[in-house]
């Protein structure tokens, strides 16, 4: 019988590296793109296309999908703020568009200075551009803060359906939601989810958890309990949000993906080259913490566990 297969979207180049202090140079950057495809991963979030002087981080973010393009079977992804940023993405080569959209009012005039209905309509707007430019690129417009906010505190879950329903409405492929603040539990992301997918069904994207406070991967298997096939992750845990205070620790690549294939469940993701891809990320990075059980421990005795 086939084994379940799910998605890893790595993030670490873009909601990694944006979430340092330090500004890695273009070519370890590109060098650290080369390992992680390497490892298998088949969809990689490689840069946001902002304004190079709110996040330097990202001033190569052309030069960087380009690179990345030479590899066919790699979904090469990018983070779009607005019109601008989208129009720029696309005339880069970028084969799909994220577009933050907060649940939090706070959170949303924090990050992009915009109302939540406004982002709705920037959606539309992106919309338009991407119909216009490259009708076959996907969009995606996540849901931040989903569960919570450090600015706001609670996030109502009648708020976080009625944003992707209305992002849906203005277009987007789809709509996953995200932990932005590691403030999510087990149970409200089941209850979420189910509630997301009743309104959407299968437009509901990828489940983007944050291991602030060490529920990351309790949230991403509760997700994919209820049905969840695609989930957000940095290698080596690299990233947070630089417009929520605290909210330190994107899940770890490498401890998901061996959570997933220790249950029998199908990634397509080599670990040995994936934890691999760290060296180039600590040749980039000089001195940057990086977090991981899985490297840490080391793979068990037997692996790649074939009676599973």
């Amino acid at each position: 019988m086939a084994k379940e297969r799910i998605l890893i979207s790595e993030v670490g180049p873009r909601d990694g590296l944006q979430s340092v202090k330090q500004t890695m140079p273009t070519a370890n950057k590109l060098r650290w793109l080369d390992a992680l495809v390497a490892s298998g991963l088949q969809e990689i979030e490689v840069a946001s296309f902002v304004p190079a002087h709110l996040l330097p981080q990202m001033a190569d973010a052309a030069e960087v999908v380009q690179h990345a393009l030479q590899y066919p079977h790699v979904t090469v992804m990018a983070l779009v703020p607005n019109r601008k940023g989208a129009e720029a993405a696309l005339k880069a080569g970028a084969q799909k568009l994220t577009i933050p959209v907060s649940a939090s009012e706070a959170h949303s005039m924090a990050n992009v200075r915009k109302t939540r209905e406004a982002m709705v309509e920037e959606v539309r707007a992106i919309i338009q551009v991407r119909n216009e430019l490259a009708p076959h690129v996907k969009v995606e417009a996540g849901i931040s803060t989903a569960f919570g906010c450090t600015l706001q505190g609670h996030v109502a879950e009648d708020d976080v359906v009625k944003l992707a329903a209305a992002v849906i409405e203005a277009g987007a492929d789809e709509s996953g939601l995200s932990d932005t603040t590691g403030m999510a539990n087990p149970a409200q992301v089941r209850r979420i989810f189910k509630r997301v997918f009743a309104e959407i069904g299968d437009k509901t994207g990828a489940a983007h958890m944050h291991n602030t406070r060490g529920l990351g991967l309790a949230n991403c298997l509760a997700a994919y309990d209820v049905g969840v096939r695609v989930f957000d992750s940095s290698l080596a845990g690299l990233g947070g949000c630089p417009y929520a205070p605290g909210a330190s620790g994107n899940v770890v690549t490498e401890d998901l993906v061996f959570m997933f294939e220790a249950m029998g469940i199908e990634t397509g993701i080599d670990i040995s080259k994936l934890i691999a891809a760290r060296q180039a990320l600590i040749d980039g990075l000089p001195g940057e913490p990086l977090y991981g059980m899985t490297p840490d421990a080391g793979l068990p005795k037997g692996w790649p566990l074939e009676h599973i």
